[in-house]
């Protein structure tokens, strides 16, 4: 067997979970169970299908961290419940959800799979340094298209792309990424950065769309190539040239926003899927009423 990581963009999976799986089985205490079964009937599919030898769960420390905040105010403002003073803000996330948080993690301990994070950072940026340090193929299983900027033939990283649900998974390359936005994944930081993302609180140049956008990558390559070439006013349409220039400020932060860290300092774990101890696996099953997902889960991890 070809040895290959799976990064699990955690939370991704999770609010996919709940919102997926219908909330009618709870746990004895009454605990809303749904994403905890959700997120292991995942893993269930995805080592099933592409036999990871390694599996690490990223996990979001800081869902909004204050340094990206501070770069552009906007992001991630819309899903901000609660601003703190002191800590991170307080993500709109359901308490039926919340509470199954803890469930969730020691599914994942139980199962010998690391859950990875890093203070003042996404599961993103955990993602982009893990992807980038591995000497081994990867796949990163996430429903968010920003981390289409890791994929990297050459490495044999891609992304397998959640969007569409668990039944219709996409597999996301270079070839993909081209097809669907008329960019390179290597490019796609800048193309969002140039377009801009409502999800999340990402303006992007006013009147400059996902075709614009392509096009003038295209011929720039890159987004410091593109605000060169408009400055000498040897690329773009006038309107297109104006567009970028007034939103000078905004591209001077976006990009340091958009792209993920790649060079965190995390601490090794042991990622290589081993057997599982099957009795605390099922005590913990029945702790919680997971059932026949953690029995999914089991049948496709290591014995």
């Amino acid at each position: 067997m070809t040895d290959r990581l799976m990064l699990l963009d955690t939370a991704s999976l999770y609010f996919r979970a709940f919102y997926g799986v219908p909330d009618k089985v709870t746990a004895p205490d009454g605990t809303s169970v749904n994403a905890a079964r959700g997120l292991l009937d995942m893993i269930a599919k995805l080592v099933g299908t592409y036999a990871p030898t390694h599996l690490v769960a990223c996990w979001d420390d800081d869902w909004r961290p204050a340094w990206r905040v501070d770069l552009l105010p906007s992001y991630k403002a819309h899903r901000v419940v609660e601003p703190s003073a002191t800590g991170p803000d307080v993500e709109e996330v359901p308490d039926p959800l919340a509470a199954q948080l803890p469930v969730i993690r020691e599914a994942l301990e139980v199962l010998g799979i690391p859950i990875v994070g890093a203070a003042a950072h996404e599961a993103d940026d955990v993602i982009g340094t893990l992807a980038t340090r591995s000497d081994i193929p990867v796949d990163i299983v996430t429903g968010d298209r920003d981390l289409f900027q890791l994929v990297d033939d050459d490495r044999g990283v891609r992304v397998i792309y959640t969007a569409r649900g668990m039944s219709n998974l996409e597999i996301v390359d270079d070839a993909a990424v081209m097809t669907k936005y008329g960019v390179h994944a290597a490019q796609y930081a800048d193309f969002a950065a140039l377009r801009g993302d409502p999800s999340d609180g990402l303006p992007g140049v006013a009147g400059i769309g996902e075709k614009s956008a392509a096009s003038l990558l295209a011929a720039g390559g890159t987004l410091d190539g593109i605000r060169d070439a408009v400055a000498a006013g040897t690329l773009g349409t006038p309107s297109q040239r104006s567009k970028i220039l007034a939103a000078a400020n905004y591209l001077d932060v976006a990009p340091t926003v958009v792209r993920v860290a790649r060079d965190l300092d995390l601490e090794a774990v042991d990622d290589r899927l081993s057997p599982v101890d099957r009795d605390a696996a099922e005590a913990l099953a029945e702790t919680w009423n997971l059932g026949s997902s953690m029995t999914r889960a089991l049948a496709a991890l290591p014995h």
